[in-house]
């Protein structure tokens, strides 16, 4: 009994002797320094947005390792969760197995490998990274989850080794969330926006039907058998009609009661002390008149955007026509394509003989415009 109680005391003795040596020992422990700076960011496919559910997009990561630690990397991880920390589960419908490198900043050269789905890694040939050097990887061709709004995270860390065996040198964990579409959406009609007036003007560059003039026009003289007299009227056409759109003139000659003056109706120039009565749609230079009349197309033609022009028979500088029904503009002669907004100035020349009886001359004419889509 003696000797028990003496092994039991001694027991003891060592015991507390333990104890003591551990609490003035120190305690260490080997864990991955923290990266700092961490960041992922959905980027776009090549035809899916970054945080479409389910979309093949591309994830940029930027991180800084830490200042301290080992230096050496041969391989960086990504490791998708569904939680920051834990035991990891590939969130649903991810797929990395198909996964690319893109850029790379920082320390370069490293390869993928995607054989593990939800941990695709690059490895290189272990080499120096220099402290707190800022690193961008982006990884293409990944299939986001397929969960709307599903927030995820990827562990990120840096291995000695080329293969992520082994202890992790550094290690972070970053964030992102797949996001329900915002789909937007709107309709563009069939389109047609036509109006005549004694003037059209712009806003803000653009040609405004808002902007049309009441369509009574005066000539800008008394008719003489020794002058040509001119008045003037505009009108302006847009369409997405695929095939254009046509603008044909239609109404009487110029009549007082029974007299009338006579329309010119082939493509000739204004013969003064002769009935005439026509119009074209071009900036006149030398007609019969003391005063040019009329404007160009505007903005032009350009085969692109503008295609309106003066059909045949009206497009002839200081020659003019007038034979209801025609077609005086059209947009490319029908060539395929709508136009933007263009106005077109009709200019009208009378000559008269001077036989020519007394009165008020008048006609109304009226201008349409036919798409086709």
């Amino acid at each position: 009994m003696k000797i028990k109680t003496i092994y039991k005391r001694i027991f003891s003795v060592v015991a507390v002797a333990t104890i003591l040596v551990s609490q003035l020992l120190p305690m260490t422990s080997v864990s991955a320094a923290q990266i700092t700076n961490r960041s992922l960011t959905l980027q776009a496919g090549a035809v899916d947005g970054g945080s479409k559910p389910g979309g093949v997009v591309n994830h940029l990561f930027t991180f800084t390792v830490p200042s301290v630690g080992s230096t050496s990397v041969g391989s960086i991880q990504f490791l998708y969760c569904t939680l920051a920390a834990g035991a990891c589960t590939t969130p649903t419908g991810l797929v990395t197995t198909a996964a690319t490198i893109g850029s790379e900043n920082g320390a370069s050269g490293f390869t993928m490998v995607n054989t593990t789905n939800g941990a695709p890694y690059l490895t290189r040939v272990s080499a120096s990274i220099s402290a707190g050097a800022v690193l961008t990887y982006q990884l293409g061709n990944i299939t986001n989850p397929t969960t709307a709004n599903q927030t995820f995270f990827v562990r990120i860390s840096t291995f000695a080794s080329s293969d992520t065996t082994g202890a992790s040198t550094d290690a972070g964990t970053v964030t992102a969330s797949t996001a329900t579409q915002i789909i937007v959406s709107g309709t563009m009609p069939e389109s047609l926006v036509f109006c005549t007036g004694a003037t059209v003007s712009t806003t803000t560059g653009v040609p405004d039907c808002a902007t049309a003039t009441p369509g009574a026009v005066s000539f800008n003289q008394l008719f003489s058998p020794t002058d040509t007299a001119t008045a003037t009227s505009q009108m302006a056409a847009s369409t997405n009609a695929g095939s254009g759109y046509a603008i044909s003139v239609n109404g009487p000659t110029l009549t007082s009661g029974t007299n009338t003056i006579s329309p010119m109706t082939t493509m000739v120039a204004g013969v003064r002390g002769v009935s005439q009565f026509g119009l074209n749609l071009k900036a006149n230079t030398t007609t019969t008149s003391t005063t040019a009349v009329g404007t160009e197309v505007a903005p032009l033609a350009n085969a692109v955007n503008y295609r309106g022009e003066p059909s045949t028979g009206y497009n002839t500088v200081d020659n003019f026509k007038f034979s209801s029904g025609d077609v005086v503009a059209d947009s490319y002669n029908g060539g395929a394509g709508g136009t933007d907004a263009q106005i077109f100035t009709a200019s009208y020349i009378v000559n008269v003989p001077g036989s020519q009886p007394a009165g008020t001359y008048t006609t109304t004419l009226t201008y349409i415009c036919t798409p086709t889509f």
